[in-house]
């Protein structure tokens, strides 16, 4: 079964800099009312993937996630294919648990656990 894009994020030193160029540039919806101040963003489009923007000290490439059932064994079958992983599966509390790795060529890719 195919796994489906279904979230992103983009990284930089000032993330309400960061929010507001986005929601400035494409009409995005940031909300950041949450404990870590992560800016959830509501793209609006019709089949649209929302995403997220985020405080870091150094910019990092944009990352795109997959969702998918066992991040475990998609990390495994990752290994297998060539890559590495970044993350190891990791629970944000009430959020999200995600992995991240690094495929053949260098990119960083996302995995989140399907609900």
């Amino acid at each position: 079964m195919a796994r489906p894009i279904c979230w992103w994020e983009i990284a930089g030193k000032d993330a309400a800099a960061l929010q507001k160029f986005y929601a400035d540039l494409f009409d995005w919806k940031v909300n950041t009312d949450n404990p870590l101040g992560y800016g959830t963003v509501n793209t609006g489009g019709n089949g649209s993937v929302d995403g997220g923007i985020y405080a870091s000290d150094e910019p990092k490439q944009p990352v795109i996630y997959a969702a998918v059932p066992d991040l475990q064994a998609t990390l495994d079958k990752v290994a297998q294919l060539g890559g590495t992983t970044v993350t190891p599966p990791t629970e944000v509390p009430g959020m999200v648990t995600f992995a991240l790795f690094s495929d053949p060529a260098g990119n960083i890719f996302g995995l989140v656990k399907d609900q």
